[in-house]
């Protein structure tokens, strides 16, 4: 019998079954790498996207100026007692917390340079004058003194700035998209502008940009004066 012939046979059919398991062991192993590869080039674009986005966050202001910027004139002093920004949430960005812990307004002009002059918000109800809301300011204890009172009308002891709600789905500090805000900025004697002075503010939320508005002082001839 030919023994060598069969045995010949037999060692390449096992050759041939052990060649075909190390192609399939290749196949798989090769199948598994390209998966965590492009597993790890899905994660590292999506963490790119968030560090960009993230980064357009905070290079961009949240606010931006809602109307027209106005001041009430103070005629005993020829100056202006009270500064009115307009607010609303900025085009593409999202809710803005107002709360005085997460929120900063720098008052500055030439002569003054205030860190942060910001007492908090009227965020309870809506206000459809200024003379109003600072009435229910000084009722909240937020602002000491009212330029705007019927009677015992003042100047406050220092410039504060407050924001109340013109628009108010929520009744919280969180300005939405759907509403309006205004910053008043209420001068204490010493620093009412007069005209030609340069005002500018900076609202500083706790996310993005700070909101800047910066206003020549024109000369002043009426009651309510427009800034814009």
């Amino acid at each position: 019998m030919n023994h060598k012939g069969k045995f010949r046979r037999s060692r390449r059919g096992v050759i041939g079954i052990e060649s075909a398991i190390v192609l399939i062991a290749f196949v798989i192993v090769a199948a598994a790498l390209s998966f965590v590869v492009l597993n790890m080039g899905f994660s590292t674009t999506q963490k790119a996207k968030q560090t960009i986005g993230q980064g357009l966050d905070t290079s961009s202001s949240v606010l931006e100026v809602g109307g027209s910027v106005s001041g009430h004139l103070n005629s005993t002093a020829g100056a202006l007692d009270i500064v009115t920004i307009p607010l609303k949430v900025a085009s593409g960005s999202k809710s803005v917390d107002l709360q005085e812990s997460l929120t900063a307004v720098r008052y500055f002009t030439r002569t003054l340079n205030y860190d942060n002059i910001y007492n908090g918000t009227l965020s309870s109800t809506t206000y459809g004058s200024v003379s109003d809301a600072l009435a229910a300011a000084k009722t909240a204890g937020i602002l000491d003194k009212n330029p705007l009172a019927s009677s015992g009308a003042a100047n406050p002891t220092k410039t504060v700035a407050i924001i109340y709600w013109t628009v108010n789905e929520n009744n919280n500090d969180v300005l939405d998209k759907s509403e309006s805000a205004t910053l008043a900025i209420v001068f204490r004697n010493a620093d009412m502008p007069k005209q030609l002075d340069r005002i500018n503010a900076e609202v500083i939320p706790s996310i993005g940009a700070p909101m800047t508005v910066a206003r020549d002082v024109p000369t002043l001839t009426d009651t309510y004066q427009d800034l814009t």
